[in-house]
């Protein structure tokens, strides 16, 4: 039940801008996609460097994902895109976020290029944290740990080297988005370290809901965030253009994802039914749906009572689920 959107966190996009209250610093680079567990290792690592030196810690992250201008056949679907992942990174607690506009001349950067111009000259880094695995940036995707080292030492920058994370399997966005591909938010949460989240606003749908006693609130087709394997889910409601004092701002929601195949629907939709309220009109405000247990499969019924009892049925179980979860 994150808001993500706490913070005053400085946000820039060109390296050699960086505002100078953030200079000198202590930085880690990378993509970040869900800002899961591992990530949040080397985030939390840089925080406790930039605490013990007593400077700034900064990331400087990507927009769009590499993969997605470099290689688009082969482009993951984000955990968190666009304003939700910024959202994410600002709430570790950082002092600053550079968003690079990622483009192919850009990649043409030889790796010493990119680590020289962006650290050393434009943040003037004391300290790079980056992870064990780091490897395959700049021009040639040669660029690695050991690059990063000989850079240090050569232009007076630590590095900080932060070993692979996993208990029993490693932390990586792939796993993440795994699990959700089988419905299993579970899993991915575990990876995540909160539920998985969908952003999006809310539009009119066919109103079968509202016309069968429980009204559902219909997340725009294009909302942010990987949608998980269709079912019913239990899972919280946040609508965010509420202040995060307001009592309806997180509401416990039944969610429904798939084509609705009782009513022979072809549109893929996702759908929240938020407990036991009848009386929100939620239209065109902006929304988050986090997805905390998986309750069943999509199912066709042959008859509307069937449906209707299949409902009730998601309904308790999400209330007694999310009522020890607040």
């Amino acid at each position: 039940m994150l808001g993500f959107r706490v913070s005053l966190v400085l946000r820039w996009t060109d390296p050699a801008e960086t505002p100078a209250t953030l200079r000198p610093c202590v930085a880690t680079f990378g993509n970040f996609d869900g800002v899961h567990r591992g990530h949040r290792v080397v985030i939390d690592t840089l925080l406790a460097e930039a605490a013990r030196r007593a400077l700034p810690a900064v990331i400087v992250t990507f927009d769009p994902h590499p993969v997605q201008v470099l290689h688009p056949e082969r482009a993951p679907e984000l955990i968190s895109p666009g304003t939700l992942h910024e959202e994410l990174l600002e709430a570790t607690g950082i002092d600053g976020l550079c968003v690079v506009p990622f483009t192919t001349a850009y990649a043409q950067q030889l790796p010493e290029d990119y680590i020289v111009s962006t650290f050393v000259e434009g943040l003037g880094v004391a300290a790079l944290v980056v992870g064990a695995d780091t490897k395959g940036f700049g021009r040639g995707y040669t660029g690695d740990v050991e690059l990063i080292r000989d850079l240090g030492a050569a232009h007076g920058f630590d590095v900080v080297v932060v070993a692979d994370q996993g208990e029993g399997m490693r932390w990586s966005s792939t796993a993440v988005r795994e699990r959700l591909r089988d419905g299993d938010v579970e899993g991915a949460a575990e990876i995540l370290g909160r539920p998985h989240r969908v952003v999006g606003t809310i539009v009119h749908g066919f109103h079968r809901g509202r016309e069968l006693g429980y009204p559902t609130a219909n997340l725009e087709r294009r909302s942010r965030g990987v949608v998980p394997a269709d079912g019913v889910y239990a899972g919280w409601f946040t609508r965010l253009d509420l202040p995060a004092e307001h009592p309806d701002r997180v509401l416990p929601a039944a969610i429904s994802v798939g084509t609705n195949p009782t009513f022979d629907g072809t549109q893929r939709t996702v759908e929240a039914y938020c407990l036991d309220r009848t009386d929100l009109d939620l239209y065109g405000e902006e929304v988050a749906v986090d997805f905390v247990v998986h309750l069943r499969p999509t199912l066709k019924f042959d008859s509307i009572d069937e449906l209707l009892v299949a409902m009730a049925r998601d309904v308790d179980q999400a209330r007694d689920i999310l009522s020890g979860a607040r």
